[in-house]
């Protein structure tokens, strides 16, 4: 099939591209568009068709499940059967925004789009081009991240297109995703909540919402044999076509075994590259070294992960490593998704 790639401009949404892209999805199509956090992949998330669609596309496990967007916050009672009243404080402080909450489901949603679960995983993004197409496909649409399952996601129109052209029915571009990392999911189902994937919404923050929150051990951990419950826990997730490696430990140590390892491969014929940040590029004395952005700017570094990662597909790199970015705020989030890119390769060098 053609993939149509349809511009937009946040300032003045052309509403008639809005339309037709609705139209593709109520037509059990698929539309990859932009979110603050990363693309997303929609389809009509009460069309188990349209679900299938979505995992034929990606090439993505069956049992993963997809994440319903919303663009009405009362839409929510229409797919969750029960709204705990923790979940209700967590949407009325951070709802429109990078945040999912998962629930019990009620039958409207089909298996198909839960990957077989009595759980639903819902959010309800801030973007305005999300909301405009979610609202003109009908209110529930299933979109996991627009790439082809265990690569890097994407946060330009151009990396979807690179993953899913011709896969797809429709591409809206709306430039880079501000955020560039997914959203935190957390999972109200139970009695106690539990963060289930970290993302620019801290559990700092939601715990000066809602009180103490667990955090799912596989979070920073290798994945368990257990049936996912929510996107990127138990699969391979953001990986370069080249073996990544973590360095972690002080930065001076880091940086001396980075540069040993490189010269160390390219005594052996083998290209490297290094993720650094703009305090520490220069330092590498060899390789191909790319720069997330500054240390004091997480935002900056979220932003840029995947987009570097991506960048090296297009080199004959063998190798890559990479510092470790673990902080207080939304460094958990970024270690997550290298940690998960790197199948948990790290080499520690001390503190």
């Amino acid at each position: 099939m053609e993939t149509q790639i349809k511009k937009l401009d946040y300032e003045a949404v052309d509403m008639d591209i809005i339309e037709e892209a609705g139209r593709v999805l109520k037509e059990g199509g698929l539309v990859a568009f932009p979110t603050e956090t990363v693309y997303g992949l929609g389809g009509d998330a009460l069309n188990p068709a349209s679900s299938e669609k979505i995992y034929a596309a990606k090439g993505r496990p069956s049992d993963n499940p997809l994440i319903v967007h919303i663009a009405a916050k009362d839409d929510v009672y229409r797919i969750a059967k029960e709204i705990p009243k923790k979940a209700e404080r967590l949407m009325e402080t951070f709802w429109p925004g990078p945040l999912t909450l998962i629930f019990s489901k009620t039958d409207l949603v089909p298996l198909k789009t839960t990957g077989g679960l009595s759980t639903v995983a819902v959010r309800m993004p801030s973007d305005k081009i999300a909301q405009e197409l979610i609202r003109a496909a009908g209110g529930f649409v299933a979109a996991p991240s627009a790439n082809a399952s265990g690569r890097p996601s994407t946060t330009t129109a151009a990396h979807v297109a690179e993953d899913l052209n011709g896969r797809i029915e429709m591409i809206l571009d709306g430039g880079q995703a501000v955020i560039g990392l997914e959203s935190t999911i957390v999972d109200v189902s139970e009695e106690k909540p539990v963060i289930l994937r970290p993302g620019a919404i801290t559990k700092a923050m939601m715990e000066a919402v809602i009180g103490p929150l667990e955090v799912d051990q596989a979070v920073l951990q290798a994945d368990s044999g257990i049936k996912p419950k929510a996107p990127g826990m138990k699969y391979r997730h953001y990986a370069p076509r080249a073996e990544l490696t973590i360095v972690e430990g002080e930065t001076e140590r880091v940086i001396a075994e980075v540069n040993r390892l490189t010269s160390q491969a390219e005594l052996t014929g083998k290209r490297v590259g290094i993720i650094a940040t703009d305090e520490t590029a220069k330092r590498y004395e060899k390789g191909l070294v790319r720069s997330l952005g500054a240390r004091s700017c997480e935002e900056e570094i979220s932003r840029h992960l995947f987009e570097v990662l991506r960048s090296f597909d297009e080199t004959d790199v063998d190798y890559i490593y990479s510092e470790s970015f673990e902080t207080a705020a939304i460094g958990q989030a970024i270690m997550n998704r290298l940690l998960k890119a790197a199948g948990y390769r790290v080499i520690e060098v001390g503190k």
